[in-house]
């Protein structure tokens, strides 16, 4: 499963350069005006993994065929979205599709580029954005508590959304208490409970140390998940190739890529974990959620997999790179057979035996 990511932000924040440079596009249209994006771009990103490279080589792969993930770069969204202003409707549709939202904040100065509230204030940004989601979920609640006063729900369900409702009437985003609500409130297309990760949209000079804009967001959200970003330098990360782009990052003092930073913490963020398959037609990388068990696994690759599931052949990705093959791994006693209750771990490299 790979994992979609959706960009929101105010217009002219920087969310079309962003896209472009995490995709190694030229795809989104980047503009000094407000609603340069209207229906969202799209960019599927492979996520280069060094174990699969590994893996690939040790069992003299024809293909190797990496994990992806998706961005979505999303209309920027202004004030009064909840209720159509601007893009809004569509804004808020766009942000239900995704996985995950990245807040982008402008954290820097510039007379060339314009700021659709003529000052920058990444808080104040990210408090318009919030509250027009709390705003669109708030409509949302009451509009289930209608139906569910005709006998459309069950109580406990009603039960949950007075609960939610009553956060919301309070400008507070949604907190979801257990997997049983998190999956009755993102069936109804709650958007305040989408994982996120506030990403600072930072100048060069200011990318190592951060400025007085990402002081303010670190300290207005201690408990978020907070990364700086420099979208201009991104950009031109994009755009060369892999020595240019190792000498570059080393002259500037950057150790990851935006695009690296991103991915780690969405995959933290969305509790995702990697395993791996690999012989040697191909070696190939595969997401699911943390604590995933086999026959779930195994359904990733063909849906038919779990039904038919009979057991799973697991060595770590560590064992299968140290002894060179699967083979070698179960002369010294790393191949372990595991049955329709073992949980997936990160870096294993797995074979299914299925029913035919």
């Amino acid at each position: 499963m790979g994992f979609k990511c959706g960009i929101v932000g105010l217009p002219n924040v920087g969310k079309s350069t962003l896209f472009n440079a995490l995709t190694a596009s030229k795809n989104a249209e980047a503009a000094n005006f407000p609603f340069c994006t209207i229906d969202p771009n799209i960019g599927i990103v492979d996520v280069i993994d060094k174990r699969l490279d590994q893996l690939a080589k040790l069992s003299s792969s024809k293909k190797k065929i990496y994990t992806n993930i998706t961005f979505v770069d999303i209309a920027g969204l202004v004030k009064g979205a909840s209720k159509g202003e601007g893009l809004g409707n569509k804004f808020l549709s766009h942000i239900r599709e995704v996985d995950a939202i990245i807040h982008l904040v402008r954290c820097f100065d510039s007379e060339k580029i314009t700021h659709v509230n003529s000052k920058i204030s990444p808080s104040s940004d990210l408090e318009t954005i919030k509250t027009e989601i709390v705003l669109s979920d708030l409509d949302i609640v009451q509009k289930k508590l209608e139906k569910g006063k005709k006998k459309l729900l069950e109580n406990k369900e009603i039960k949950i959304l007075e609960e939610k409702l009553n956060q919301l009437d309070k400008n507070q985003e949604v907190k979801i208490n257990n997997e049983e609500e998190n999956k009755f409130l993102s069936n109804i297309g709650l958007l305040s409970i989408k994982p996120k990760i506030i990403v600072c949209n930072v100048d060069e000079e200011n990318l190592s140390k951060g400025n007085q804009y990402t002081e303010e967001i670190q300290n207005k959200y201690p408990n978020e998940k907070i990364i700086k970003i420099c979208a201009d330098i991104e950009d031109q990360l994009s755009g060369l190739d892999k020595n240019e782009k190792e000498a570059f990052m080393q002259d500037i003092g950057l150790n990851k890529t935006g695009l690296n930073q991103l991915i780690k913490e969405g995959y933290d963020l969305l509790k995702l974990d990697t395993f791996f398959t690999s012989g040697p037609e191909e070696s190939r990388a595969w997401t699911v959620r943390k604590n995933t068990i086999a026959p779930k696994a195994a359904s990733v690759i063909h849906t038919d997999f779990e039904k038919n599931f009979i057991r799973a052949e697991a060595v770590s990705c560590e064992d299968f790179i140290k002894y060179g093959s699967a083979e070698k791994c179960k002369e010294n006693g790393k191949l372990r057979i595991e049955g329709k209750d073992y949980i997936v771990k990160d870096g294993d490299v797995l074979y299914f035996r299925v029913n035919p």
